[in-house]
């Protein structure tokens, strides 16, 4: 298959290496020049485009048979999130659509999912988050669904949960710097997945999910952050971290949502093997990676 991925970064990258291993001819496309040889190391062609502006898109070289739309809003807020996210995903839609795709798979996040109540959500749960570019994530899916169901567009969307690996890996990074604290009573529960794993949830959509449906990419054991941090403190030998103060905690508390993500679909429907199905496995390989190249720094908390 001729490949594109979109946002070819930290998480695009990995799929783009597994496809190249797995014969597939893949470009890379990012919105500068920046990291091109990264791109051709890994065996992919890097291409150079801002989706926000379709006079570039208009440029790249088509047809491709699979495309991966894995964007970043670099943490940007509501006007950078409905340019990239929403903006960006109806011009590809409309440059893709006179071409004989046969899949495009857009990577959308589990914050869609508004739940506070720790309860489990599937696919069909409701989509109402209370933060604004959440809400843009929720149209942006919107458009690719009503896409697919008018326009026959051979879109599917994978939501997916914080992604952690080689390098990354906010709450764990924290920790080790001694800056993480613990929410409220820790109670909050965190859904993950590893990036490789994620790799394989995008490939497993781009062979076999139908188009117009959603499936969660998630691992098997969300986690409340007390627990994450406490098997933390016991395989590295290092204290838990301390409670956030009343004002640390009021000011996290607008938008945050507590809910166990489900996995079934992406399980049983496309058949998605995960390596680290819980962030035991997941945290365990990084931190013998980190240890064997000698950069597993343990800073002891002041006493």
């Amino acid at each position: 298959m001729r490949v594109l991925i979109v946002g070819c970064g930290y998480a695009g990258l990995a799929v783009g290496l597994e496809l190249v291993k797995q014969g597939h001819e893949v470009s890379g496309l990012r919105r500068s020049a920046i990291g091109q040889d990264e791109l051709k190391d890994a065996g992919l062609q890097p291409l150079v485009a801002d989706i926000t502006k379709p006079e570039q898109l208009a440029r790249l070289p088509v047809p491709f048979d699979w495309v991966v739309n894995m964007v970043s809003s670099s943490k940007g807020g509501s006007e950078e999130y409905r340019e990239v996210y929403l903006q960006g995903t109806r011009n590809l839609i409309e440059w893709l659509t006179p071409t004989p795709l046969r899949k495009f798979v857009y990577t959308s996040s589990t914050s869609v999912y508004g739940q506070s109540d720790g309860s489990v959500v599937k696919e069909s749960s409701p989509t109402t988050p209370e933060s604004a570019t959440s809400r843009l994530l929720v149209e942006t899916e919107k458009l690719l669904v009503d896409a697919a169901r008018t326009n026959k567009f051979p879109s599917a969307i994978l939501r997916v949960a914080g992604i952690y690996g080689p390098g990354r890996g906010h709450l764990f990074q924290q920790y080790l710097k001694n800056e993480a604290r613990i929410a409220g009573q820790g109670q909050r529960l965190i859904n993950m997945i590893h990036r490789d794993d994620l790799s394989s949830a995008v490939i497993a959509a781009l062979k076999d999910a139908r188009p117009g449906e959603v499936y969660n990419a998630v691992d098997d054991e969300p986690v409340a952050q007390i627990h994450f941090f406490r098997w933390l403190s016991e395989t590295l030998g290092k204290n838990m971290p301390p409670f956030a103060s009343e004002a640390e905690n009021a000011t996290r508390k607008r938008g945050l949502t507590n809910k166990k993500v489900s996995n079934r679909r992406l399980r049983t429907e496309l058949g998605c093997t995960l390596k680290y199905p819980t962030f035991r496995q997941g945290y365990t390989a990084e931190i013998l990676r980190l240890d064997q190249a000698g950069l597993l720094e343990i800073e002891l908390e002041p006493r």
